[in-house]
């Protein structure tokens, strides 16, 4: 699969996993995403949480190298499977331009924010790498 067919596959996904690097190791997390440009953008929301400290977000303090997957399965048709992965550097935003720039394209991708938009903060990953696999293209 091209670059330009796993950015599109990437975009049209609902749902993403965020990979963090923590003291203890690997971290992840399913995330809600928007694509901006070259970048890709989630934010803390309001779903129910124990703290709006939230262990991603000191990964990515400590150590910014993020990867962030996502992927098709059918138990039916393994013909069907793909992934992709974007690898990055990520940043944290809590206001300004890349904060509201983020939060709109989460509220227009996802109604379910239309009332309420996350509050954030936002994890504000710059794409360094694609990566992808489709079972279509397997030997």
């Amino acid at each position: 699969m091209d670059v330009t067919e796993a950015r599109r596959r990437f975009a049209a996904a609902r749902v993403a996993r965020l990979a963090t690097i923590g003291p203890r190791g690997p971290r992840i997390v399913p995330i809600t995403f928007a694509v901006v440009g070259d970048r890709i953008v989630t934010a803390v929301d309001h779903k129910p949480k124990t703290s709006r400290r939230l262990a991603r977000l000191d990964d990515v303090r400590a150590d910014p190298r993020v990867a962030i997957l996502v992927d098709h399965w059918d138990d039916d048709d393994w013909t069907t499977l793909w992934w992709v992965r974007a690898d990055g550097v990520a940043e944290i935003v809590t206001s300004g331009p890349r904060f509201d720039e983020a939060v709109a394209a989460l509220v227009a991708r996802y109604p379910q924010y239309a009332e309420r938009p996350p509050a954030g903060p936002v994890i504000d990953v710059t794409v360094t790498r694609w990566r992808a696999w489709t079972a279509a293209e397997s030997p």
